[in-house]
């Protein structure tokens, strides 16, 4: 199967600007490319080694509309795009290049996310091996990041998880190996729910992983128990209009995390949200990206 990639020309400091925009646009997933010949020291694991000229690269399926991708971008930006080709790629290419950039990371105390050929740094800590393949999330968002390293803090032995926007299902699979005992994953993307099945198998954890699309999740899950957790990792519009359901998964006292929001964001939906929760936790990345969570309160 080929893929199209766009390939932009930019500074260091607005690469990270550029890798989120390619995200919202859609891209399938997104890397960082040496624009020159820059040589750097072997970053620390979990570590993203940028260039002071780097090339930001976004892979996109091969019917999409490239020309619109390009206007979406330039109307967020305000300006036209610096220099920027669009190139057809073969997936061999592709999972060739995630392999040369894709590394070990590290999230809280006690996680780490390793692909399958790299041996885990820390072999008695919790490895949750995941191949980037192709996007849902790998764990190198800001959000996600947020997701992991708040799973992380969590004391979630024995707990019933909700993974609402499960993409690769990361979260999911970070939560059980952690300690949980049943991961509820919900996604609208069926390739989503695939994925989750793959890594959760890859992972041992298969037989307590349930997926499902949004309109088959069971209003009365758990035997009407609700969830220890939620956690949804999605973008601040849909996570204001999914309020009732999101709250309504989980018991009372439980725990709740959202993400996908930036900073102006954030009052809005603790708002939203303490109509039936306490949302007093808040975690930045790179002064924009947040998580908001908080915990249901007991009637």
């Amino acid at each position: 199967m080929s893929w199209l990639q766009i390939k932009i020309e930019t500074r260091k400091a607005d690469a990270p600007r550029f890798e989120d925009l390619l995200e919202t646009a859609g891209a399938a997933a997104v890397l960082m490319e040496d624009t020159g010949d820059q040589p750097l020291l072997e970053p620390p694991p979990g570590a993203q080694p940028l260039w002071d000229a780097t090339t930001v690269v976004g892979l996109f399926v091969v019917d999409s509309e490239m020309d619109a991708v390009v206007d979406f971008l330039e109307g967020q930006l305000g300006h036209a795009l610096p220099p920027h080709r669009i190139e057809v790629l073969e997936d061999k290419d592709w999972e060739r290049a995630w392999m040369d950039n894709y590394h070990p990371m590290r999230f809280g105390d006690r996680l780490w996310v390793v692909p399958s050929w790299t041996p885990p740094p820390q072999p008695d800590a919790i490895n949750l091996l995941l191949d980037p393949g192709l996007a849902f999330g790998t764990g190198t968002h800001q959000t996600t990041a947020l997701c992991m390293e708040w799973l992380d803090g969590l004391d979630l032995q024995g707990k019933v998880v909700v993974d609402y926007g499960c993409g690769s299902g990361i979260l999911a699979v970070a939560a059980l190996l952690l300690g949980a005992r049943e991961a509820w994953c919900v996604d609208l993307d069926p390739q989503a729910l695939t994925a989750t099945r793959d890594n959760a198998e890859r992972n041992g954890v298969a037989d307590r992983v349930r997926v499902f699309m949004p309109e088959d999740m069971p209003a009365d899950f758990n035997n009407g128990e609700g969830a220890d957790v939620v956690v949804a990792n999605i973008l601040a519009g849909p996570l204001g209009m999914l309020a009732p359901t999101l709250t309504s998964f989980l018991k009372p006292g439980g725990d709740i995390a959202l993400s996908g929001i930036i900073t102006s964001q954030v009052d809005e939906l603790r708002e939203i949200y303490g109509q039936w929760c306490d949302m007093d936790g808040l975690g930045i990345k790179d002064e924009d990206w947040c998580r908001l969570s908080g915990r249901k309160r007991i009637a």
